[in-house]
């Protein structure tokens, strides 16, 4: 089933450093890795491998980065047949990511502010729309009001927190979001309408918190990308949504347990494998 995702792309530059810097302190670092992000580029990515046929909207510059950013969707098997592009420079983050696995991290949205909402178009057959807050409101207002029309559920990753239009309020079936957002976003919309990701404490839904898995950690850098893409993927394919919440942790955690370049090795089978062997455990 068909999973549609209109979003930022970005091109990570992650770096290693045993610690976050503090203002005006210069920190040594050990590695740098430069990685496809960028939250839709990201869960359009994990719901494609996590299963679900994923169509593409967003925007990328005419600039070396926003070619790795057009591989990188392409290998993972999505369609980027709405994929703008333009002469300026591709959207791009610096993350440092210290020993115990946290991040802070810097972004330049460049290409990602430019995206044209009158050239994208909700694609036949889609199940599933799933939105974020770094790309203008504009664009998810005007993608949201397609799926409205044909009753396609609308779902907001509302991250970076921010204001939402009632009109866009109104036309969201979903809000998933962390716990800071979730505090930004008190009285917003009902419980019932809300995910709530709680990072090691696991994910909260209808009043029911379910734990997540304890694992050895490597980085938490996209973590609630996976969990998104992969709750949409689950759900996509007429799954319910306990059981793709707990599939979707599965796949947060197996993300997080591994180094960045043998996350595109995480499959659905891995995911079950790993859920099978937690329920063994």
């Amino acid at each position: 089933m068909s999973v549609f995702v209109a979003g930022s792309l970005h091109l990570d530059v992650v770096l290693r450093a045993p610690d976050l810097p503090r203002l005006d302190e210069t920190v040594t670092g050990s590695a740098v890795t430069y990685v496809f992000g960028g939250k839709g580029g990201n869960q359009a990515v994990a719901a494609s491998r996590m299963g679900a046929d994923v169509d593409f909207a967003g925007r990328i510059g005419g600039d070396r980065f926003g070619d790795m950013i057009h591989d990188a969707l392409l290998a993972a098997g999505v369609n980027i047949d709405q994929v703008q592009v333009d002469g300026g420079a591709s959207g791009m983050s610096a993350a440092i990511v210290n020993d115990d696995g946290d991040y802070g991290a810097v972004i330049v949205s460049a290409a990602n502010l430019r995206i044209d909402p009158q050239a994208i178009a909700l694609p036949d057959g889609t199940k599933l729309v799933l939105l974020q807050n770094e790309i203008p409101e504009a664009v998810n207002l005007a993608v949201a009001r397609q799926a409205v029309q044909q009753g396609v559920p609308v779902w907001l990753n509302a991250a970076p927190a921010r204001t939402l239009s009632p009109s866009l309020a109104d036309a969201v079936d979903l809000l998933i979001v962390n716990q800071v957002e979730a505090e930004f976003y008190a009285g917003a919309t009902s419980d019932t309408r809300m995910i709530r990701t709680l990072g090691a404490d696991g994910v909260s839904f209808h009043g029911t918190t379910y734990p997540a898995h304890a694992v050895n950690v490597i980085s938490t850098h996209g973590a609630g990308d996976m969990f998104v893409g992969a709750l949409a993927a689950q759900v996509a394919v007429g799954t319910s949504m306990t059981d793709a919440i707990a599939f979707a942790q599965a796949a947060a955690a197996l993300h997080v347990s591994k180094p960045v370049y043998q996350r595109n090795s995480i499959t659905p089978d891995k995911v079950q494998t790993f859920q099978a062997d937690q329920l063994n455990w």
